[in-house]
């Protein structure tokens, strides 16, 4: 690790070495020690004890964020005419069909969702390519094809996250900013920690929720004790 800044010894110096801490705790101390100009977000990071290679431990959904993200959602609908009114009235930013999976052909991807119909997918297929790596790919599973596309951006707006474990067995996300109060920023860890539990697979033995790590932009992380979820 390079030299710490000041602002990072002071951060560092606020977390109890070996301490794991409380929801409730974490969701306060993150705000104490981000020291950041900006408005950083709030991430979280779960390990589960699972073997991702392995389809039948495979652990991926959607959760409501009951105060939202926090940031502004940048939705791109690609749906059939009769749609599109629905959508533009649910505040998709972008809407239509051709003309943006041309764009997309060309490299743009300056939208963070991509929301279309299952009747759309057949023509979507074919930018994997440039969806796939960036994570913009429509996916039954995340509510992101569907013929409710209105509903769909609704959702997507008010705070509903898509995530999926990684090859390491990590769960990770952001749950809001700094500038959320420290409740609504537990509520959001609550929820995330809470769908995850009940996604656990069936295949998978042992201790499931390994670790959780509280931390924002620039921040340490905290530990969190995972029993301390279910408290009030």
């Amino acid at each position: 690790m390079g030299k710490l800044t000041k602002n990072q010894k002071l951060a560092f110096s606020k977390i109890e070495a070996g301490k794991t801490y409380s929801l409730k705790e974490a969701s306060d101390l993150v705000k104490e020690i981000t020291l950041t100009k900006f408005d950083a977000s709030v991430d979280i990071d779960v390990r589960l004890g699972v073997d991702p290679r392995k389809a039948n431990q495979m652990v991926r959904g959607v959760a409501s964020l009951p105060h939202g993200t926090g940031k502004q959602v940048r939705v791109l609908v690609l749906c059939t005419p009769d749609a599109e009114a629905d959508a533009k009235a649910a505040g998709a930013d972008y809407v239509g069909l051709d003309e943006y999976i041309a764009k997309i052909k060309g490299g743009w991807t300056d939208i963070d969702v991509i929301i279309t119909q299952p009747s759309i997918m057949g023509k979507i297929g074919a930018l994997g390519r440039v969806l796939g790596p960036r994570g913009l790919m429509p996916n039954p599973k995340s509510g992101t094809v569907t013929n409710e596309v209105g509903k769909a951006v609704t959702e997507v707006k008010a705070g509903k996250i898509d995530f999926k474990v990684d090859k390491t067995g990590i769960v990770h996300t952001s749950i809001g900013k700094v500038s959320f109060t420290a409740d609504q920023i537990r509520d959001n860890a609550k929820e995330f920690i809470s769908t995850i539990i009940k996604l656990k697979p069936s295949a998978a033995k042992g201790t499931y929720i390994k670790s959780i790590f509280l931390s924002s932009t620039m921040s340490p992380g905290i530990k969190i004790d995972p029993k301390s979820v279910e408290e009030n």
